[in-house]
């Protein structure tokens, strides 16, 4: 598993570096034909991993339940975010790999009492493992969305 921790890790720095320099305005903006903008695809990353890794697993979650609420799957950016919050987004993907992979070894993140979820990539998850691995692919997807959303603001 410590190759999967490693391309999680690898992604969210590369995301970090890419928007440093972007103004506020730039993090919110959601261009036209996009439903979503920066700021909010970081919340989402934060949110969809503590869904899918902590939440099937059945443990609680490692950050305020409101980023959660706010930014997972089937929301949208509804607010303008503060460079404040966008700031937490950004430590959260950095210090929640180390926490995650920490409670991956450890035994706290295991499969005995898993949740079994269909993605909406219609990818069945059975175990944490599976988790971790299917949450790079969600975050490789919006690392995607974030770079062509930095091209049209």
């Amino acid at each position: 598993m410590k190759l999967h921790f490693d391309i999680l890790r690898i992604t969210r720095k590369n995301i970090i570096e890419d928007i440093k320099g972007l103004s506020l305005d730039q993090l919110n903006k959601t261009p036209e034909g996009m439903n979503n903008n920066i700021a909010w695809n970081l919340g989402h990353l934060v949110a969809t991993q503590q869904l899918l890794v902590y939440g099937l697993s059945r443990n609680l979650f490692v950050v305020p339940k409101s980023i959660i609420v706010e930014n997972k799957i089937g929301t949208g950016p509804e607010k303008i975010y503060s460079q404040e919050e966008i700031d937490t987004f950004c430590e959260y993907l950095l210090s929640n790999i180390d926490r995650m992979e920490k409670d991956y070894n450890e035994g706290v993140l295991n499969s005995d009492n898993f949740k079994t979820y269909t993605t909406s990539y219609n990818i069945t998850l059975s175990s944490v493992e599976e988790s971790i691995i299917f949450n790079n692919i969600h975050e490789g997807m919006h690392y995607g969305i974030i770079k062509m959303i930095m091209k049209l603001v």
